[in-house]
């Protein structure tokens, strides 16, 4: 301290001032001319302290001594350091402030707000602060409780979460995502998703509500955690599960309400545990969907059928509670009873029919009719129709019973000879073509098939669907019964007389005919003959004198080169026409020239038996005669 100061020690702890007057009550000692010396070893701080100086003068103390009672002053405070926590006394309470003694030089102020929490704070209560700055820019001593609380509370929130401990909180507020929940004087965030098991929507009802909360994440390096009640919920309901689970026996009967519906079964709430009800384990019959006997929040009596206990599974059972109808068969159904069922299922050979529920029999394709000409399940049945059948075989062991429709009627084959006697002529419906023929039911049961080869005497058909389509009626003779495969051989051209035995006297090999050709391939063309009769072109004797070959539509002369009344077939050619002609015409002038030929040699030998002697003259006439005879062979050679 510097000369004429005087040394105010502030009050210890307690108040007093008993120390400061201790150390500091050396008064200065005006010096005027002499000065005054020390005592080399003073016995106490205040054996050198002249009390007969006056107040007003100065007294000098050396480096040694100055040094010494600074160490002594400062021995009398609090050891502090900045972001300390410490614990102070309130000495003072003003309207905006509060005066803290931490036993420092000075006091703190800090702000009233940061005790609100605190509403009867009074002086003289302890509370703990955190050291700001022991010195600000101004000198003063920077205090805060409200950073002493974060710091304890993200302290015990880290403990927390290490420990899993729940905590306690206030939700202050929503914000985006979620609520900002106070725990220990911290606000922490609770995820929207962390609310609840269920999900939630509406964030304000939870506003201002205390609720426990578990610590799930912590940011040590921005001091952020995150808080969950959600998870709080769900370890309720794992001890819930496993106290079930540990209880769960296979065949016993739980109460449960039924929570979700699916397409595949319904999902049941036994009381914190779900478990699944499949849908074949509602009822012993068919069902579609299983809403159609379940509803939501509908409380119900279910089996457990299996459980898991790693994957917490639990297979409930509904159906199981009443006694299988296989079991409970009552006497109207028995082998050659007739019964009325509803269709739940069709397949390619079959269709089932529920007679009673859970119990089902099947009607084999080959029982629905007494017809032997396939039929198609999918379209003799209907989902949902009712049909009466007659039980044919029934076996309860196996749970399985065939039906029959068609034997709800006598077999019409077997008096088939009667009613549909050979060469007897009918009308029967087209139920199905094939590439090989076309097959007709002339009643319920009775049926045959016309092979494509006897639908027409004229025409060929690559195709039966070129001459007839299924629904129509068509006219058709018995040819054959089989009674023993329950077949019919029918015929539709034997209605009228085979008209190629009249035909070929008109259509002759030779003949020739004006046609047309409707089609062409690769091999030749189809052609159309007078009387609706077809012929075959092979595609070499189609060709043209001009060049080129007869087109498709184009109608031009053709002569016939076959004719076979067997196999039903006549060829035909274009080219035969104009080649004949060309081969008439060449054989005439062949003609022409060898009876020209002949002429001039029998007039050489008419000249050489009348002259005797041969002239010059002579011999000119006869070479020219030989001239003319040598190239009419030569053209008949060349021919």
């Amino acid at each position: 301290m510097s000369e004429n100061q005087i040394i105010n020690q502030p009050a210890g702890e307690d108040g007093s001032n008993a120390d400061v007057q201790e150390t500091a009550s050396i008064a200065a000692t005006a010096v005027t001319n002499v000065p005054v010396q020390a005592p080399a070893e003073p016995e106490t701080a205040h054996d050198d302290f002249d009390w007969s100086i006056d107040k007003r003068n100065v007294s000098t103390y050396s480096n040694e001594e100055k040094e010494k009672y600074s160490k002594v002053y400062e021995s009398t405070f609090k050891s502090i350091s900045d972001n300390e926590m410490v614990e102070g006394t309130v000495v003072g309470l003003t309207k905006t402030d509060v005066v803290i003694n931490i036993g420092f030089k000075s006091d703190g102020l800090v702000s009233a707000n940061e005790f609100r929490d605190i509403p009867g704070l009074k002086v003289g209560d302890k509370v703990e602060v955190m050291v700001v700055e022991k010195e600000d820019r101004e000198g003063h001593l920077h205090l805060s409780r409200k950073q002493a609380r974060i710091t304890r509370a993200w302290e015990r929130i880290v403990e927390i979460h290490k420990t899993g401990e729940v905590v306690t909180g206030v939700v202050t507020s929503k914000t985006k995502g979620g609520l900002i929940v106070d725990v220990f004087g911290m606000e922490t965030f609770l995820p929207g998703s962390q609310i609840d098991v269920k999900p939630v929507t509406d964030y304000d009802q939870f506003v201002g509500k205390t609720m426990e909360f578990k610590v799930v994440k912590i940011n040590e390096a921005i001091k952020n955690a995150v808080v969950s009640h959600k998870a709080l919920i769900e370890s309720d309901i794992e001890a819930q599960r496993a106290e079930i689970i540990s209880k769960l026996e296979k065949g016993q009967v739980l109460e449960g309400t039924i929570k979700n519906i699916t397409d595949f079964g319904a999902f049941l709430d036994l009381g914190g545990l779900d478990g699944l009800l499949y849908i074949t384990d509602i009822s012993w019959g068919r069902i579609n969907h299983p809403s159609e006997v379940l509803k939501m929040e509908q409380k119900l009596n279910v089996v457990v059928l299996d459980f898991d206990d790693d994957k917490k599974r639990i297979s409930l059972g509904l159906k199981q509670l009443t006694p299988h109808p296989w079991d409970t068969l009552p006497e109207a159904i028995g082998e050659g009873k007739v019964v009325k069922g509803k269709v739940v299922n069709i397949e390619d050979y079959g269709a089932f029919l529920e007679i009673l529920p859970g119990v089902e029999g099947l009607v084999h394709v080959s029982e629905i009719t007494w017809a032997n000409t396939p039929i198609n399940a999918k379209e003799f049945f209907k989902l949902g129709d009712e049909h009466e059948a007659k039980i044919v075989t029934l076996d309860k062991d196996s749970r399985k019973m065939s039906l029959s429709i068609k034997q709800l009627t006598p077999d019409p084959w077997n008096e088939i000879e009667n009613k549909f006697p050979v060469d007897s002529r009918h009308k029967g419906l087209v139920k199905n073509i094939t590439p090989y023929g076309v097959f007709i039911e002339l009643e319920p049961g009775i049926g045959g098939m016309i092979h494509i080869s006897d639908l027409s005497w004229l025409k060929r058909f690559n195709h039966p669907s070129e001459y007839t389509k299924v629904g129509n009626e068509i006219d058709v003779v018995i040819l054959g019964i089989d009674k023993d495969n329950r077949k019919l051989q029918l015929g539709h051209k034997q209605l009228e007389e085979d008209p190629w035995n009249s035909l070929q006297e008109t259509f002759g090999i030779g003949s020739v005919h004006e046609a047309t050709v409707i089609r062409k391939d690769e091999k030749g063309a189809i052609v159309l003959l007078p009387y609706g009769l077809e012929g075959f072109v092979p595609n070499r004797h189609l060709a043209k004198e001009a060049g080129g070959s007869v087109a498709a539509d184009e109608t031009n002369q053709f002569v016939v080169i076959e004719f076979d009344r067997n196999e039903k077939r006549i060829v035909l050619s274009h080219a035969r026409i104009w080649e004949q002609a060309k081969a008439d015409e060449k054989e005439a002038l062949n003609k022409e020239r060898k009876a020209e030929a002949a002429k001039t040699k029998k007039a050489v030998k008419e000249i050489q038996s009348k002259v005797e002697k041969t002239t010059l003259g002579d011999l000119g006439v006869l070479a020219e005669f030989k001239k003319k005879l040598e190239e009419g062979e030569a053209g008949d050679k060349a021919e």
